[in-house]
């Protein structure tokens, strides 16, 4: 069985699992399907607004399809998440994303 379908039936019996969420979304970007990941992304972010790495790896996402201006916006939300969880490693990652964006 693929990772892709593995991920998928966690998430069948544990839709709020984070990390199977984020695994997918992961999953997705490595292979290409932007619109996919990027749904997974969003679907991570808002059940659980503080998990920071999602915000980053969505950013990532994001610039690889040349979509910049969301990938800013989303690591402008990706730091305030940061900042509200005290993780200024993520913090420092996405503002040194951020500036190269610009």
């Amino acid at each position: 069985m693929d990772r892709v379908e593995t991920l998928r039936e966690v998430l069948a019996r544990n839709p709020t699992d984070a990390f199977a969420r984020y695994g997918l979304a992961l999953e997705y970007s490595n292979v290409g399907a932007v619109d996919q990941s990027l749904e997974e992304f969003g679907k991570l972010i808002s059940a659980h607004p503080d998990y920071t790495a999602g915000y980053f790896m969505a950013a990532q996402t994001l610039a690889k399809a040349q979509r910049t201006n969301e990938a800013r916006k989303m690591l402008e939300d990706g730091i305030s998440s940061a900042q509200r969880t005290n993780n200024a490693h993520a913090q420092s990652e996405m503002e040194a994303m951020l500036a190269d964006l610009q």
